[in-house]
């Protein structure tokens, strides 16, 4: 009989730079914490329509659909509209945090970051959806 998984907590990661994309990946990666990654806008969005995860970490300047306009519909469909989107990028002027607000962005993360921030972030978000 296979071992039931422990995995509870998963996080949704859209970026297109695989060096990034891999980085965080296996940085946030655990026995409690399963993160699903997507190359483009298109792809994030229709994997965050369609399995339920606690957290998306994503970049704004994607391929195919822009990562404020996937967070603008994920935030105005009930379904996903209570999902924390943080956005992850280097774009980071107070013009593009404000648009990025505006569409329901959850924080917004600056690349080049530390390990910390996302860790802290990841550390935040298990401890208030996971029981203890």
């Amino acid at each position: 009989m296979a071992a039931e998984s422990t995995t509870k907590f998963h996080i949704l990661l859209v970026e297109d730079e695989p060096v990034i994309r891999e980085l965080v990946s296996s940085m946030l990666s655990d026995d409690t914490v399963n993160v699903v990654c997507a190359e483009d806008g298109i792809e994030g969005l229709k994997l965050a329509k369609t399995r339920a995860f606690q957290l998306i970490l994503m970049d704004v300047v994607l391929p195919k659909m822009d990562g404020v306009t996937v967070c603008r519909i994920l935030k105005s469909e009930p379904t996903t509209a209570s999902v924390p989107v943080y956005m992850l990028t280097g774009k980071a002027n107070k013009a593009d945090v404000e648009i990025a607000t505006k569409a329901g962005a959850d924080g917004y993360i600056h690349k080049p970051f530390r390990s910390s921030e996302l860790m802290e972030l990841v550390d935040r978000l298990r401890a208030a959806l996971l029981p203890s």
